[in-house]
């Protein structure tokens, strides 16, 4: 099992022989619910040791090990009309949710709620579930394997994904996570979870530094909050949670945050400690969406309705980090009023730069990673003053790519910066990568949070999305100019007559 890309590309390879499964995205969707099935029928094992009157939230004759993991097995049209007739409907609506395993069951059937088996093909399905009963998930080493294959399921869903739909490298949320510090009992939300980066990156982080018994342990697995709207990142981010030591992620759940509630609707029980979160941007919200939020607030970006859930959901004292493009700093009209809300309720002690290519080769906008703590109304406006800190390329690297990611240790330098927010981060200092200004100086750039590096001459910039929203720009002040002379001309002519 050494050669994870191997294993990927040879079950994808069969599943590209059925002529049921078409494109990357379903091939994806279906080695995923397989590998759902197998993940947690092992686990179940794994607990049947632990727990003498274990009852398993699922039949007996639907149970992985009783239909899949025979290699002579059920096969042919026999395997395709089991799993389309009896495995799907009873996954998807029929288990029973109430009584001691209704919380495992309901996990299932949200799992399971907009899966579907594409292929039609028994034999190639039996083949494709043969290669992964190979894998066993209870093994240390297999387990770790799986962690490679997780990875390479997430670069297949990168590249057949939509726009706006990029998943957080690793380097950056094991960052974020380290920054802002989850305390052990401390609740914990990504409201646009994804494949469950960031949650998953914060489980081990308490796990190493403050999970000390099993009431630990307990006071973690209650910690962790997520929220994703569409099925297959969902159905991954429940995957992982079980791959780390959750096995009943009732708290992953499969809906749109954005439209579950009105925004006024959102009370002090919905509130938490900690929030990050990289949600989408780029993208629309559907027709409808918007009217959640105040008039003041509306819009059909999605990353902006995020942000303003996000001020919204923290307590008072709660800390958060979200991850937003450059338009996001330098937008006009909501994404004023937005930023002058986060100024207002919010401590937003810094912004974190990066450089292009973070995303790379998905995407080349180039993102920032905003960190803020709400405060109480009798401390508003909460910002005094912004620090800004660009994060350069390492020494030798001009650009990010498959094969030369961004590392965690890239951080270090930002890391013995820091400081702490307990005294005003005081021991920071201006340096060739960071630098602050005053909630006065914002203001009078009308909340433009585009700063470039005071420290650094006048450059050409070269990224893409960048130049065409300059061009969009003057583009628009030329057609100003354009309508500004006919008016004059108009009026000259008239005058002439």
């Amino acid at each position: 099992m050494s050669n994870v890309s191997g294993v990927i590309k040879s079950i994808q390879d069969l599943m590209r022989k059925d002529v049921g499964v078409d494109g990357d995205a379903q091939r994806i969707s279906q080695l995923v619910w397989m590998f759902f099935l197998k993940i947690y029928d092992d686990r179940e094992a794994e607990i049947e040791l632990l727990e003498d009157n274990y009852k398993s939230p699922l039949p007996e004759h639907l149970r992985w090990r009783n239909w899949a993991s025979d290699p002579e097995g059920i096969t042919g049209d026999a395997l395709n009309d089991f799993v389309n007739l009896q495995l799907f409907p009873t996954l998807k609506a029929k288990l029973m949710v109430s009584g001691e395993a209704g919380k495992r069951a309901l996990v299932i059937r949200n799992v399971f709620e907009d899966a579907y088996n594409y292929m039609k093909s028994g034999t190639l399905m039996r083949q494709v579930i043969n290669k992964i009963c190979e894998i066993n998930f209870n093994n240390t080493e297999d387990r770790h394997t799986f962690g490679s294959i997780y990875e390479q399921i997430l670069k297949d869903l990168q590249s057949a994904g939509n726009a706006g739909e990029f998943y957080t490298p690793r380097a950056v949320t094991k960052f974020i996570v380290d920054r802002v510090d989850p305390k052990l009992e401390e609740s914990v939300l990504d409201p646009a979870c994804g494949t469950g980066g960031f949650l998953s990156c914060t489980i081990d982080h308490k796990r190493v530094n403050y999970v000390k018994n099993a009431d630990d342990e307990a006071a973690l697995v209650a910690s962790i909050h997520g929220v994703e709207k569409k099925s297959l990142p969902h159905m991954l981010c429940t995957t992982n949670m079980i791959l780390h030591g959750i096995d009943t992620p009732t708290q992953i759940e499969h809906d749109n945050m954005l439209s579950r509630r009105a925004y006024k609707d959102y009370g002090d029980a919905d509130r938490v400690n900690v929030i990050i979160t990289n949600p989408p941007f780029g993208g629309m919200e559907e027709d409808g969406v918007e009217n959640q939020f105040p008039a003041t607030l509306r819009t059909r970006e999605t990353a902006d309705l995020f942000m303003a859930l996000v001020v919204k959901l923290l307590k008072n004292h709660g800390r958060a980090a979200v991850v937003l493009p450059d338009g996001f700093l330098f937008g006009e009209g909501m994404k004023t009023r937005l930023k002058e809300m986060l100024l207002k309720q919010c401590h937003l002690h810094t912004i974190v730069r990066l450089p292009n290519g973070v995303f790379n080769p998905y995407t080349g906008i180039k993102t920032n990673i905003l960190f803020f703590t709400k405060k109480p109304e009798s401390e508003w406006p909460a910002t005094r003053e912004v620090w800004f800190y660009e994060h350069p390329y390492p020494e030798g690297i001009t650009s990010y790519n498959k094969t030369r990611p961004m590392q965690v240790e890239e951080f270090a330098t930002e890391c013995a910066w820091w400081g702490s927010e307990a005294d005003g981060f005081a021991a920071r200092v201006e340096t060739p990568q960071a630098w602050k200004m005053s909630l006065e100086a914002l203001t009078e750039r009308n909340y433009n949070l585009d700063v470039k590096n005071p420290h650094i001459g006048e450059q050409i910039n070269h990224d893409p999305e960048e130049l065409l929203t300059q061009y969009q720009g003057q583009q628009q002040n030329i057609q100003t100019l354009r309508d500004q002379l006919k008016t004059i001309l108009a009026a000259a002519l008239s005058g002439a007559r």
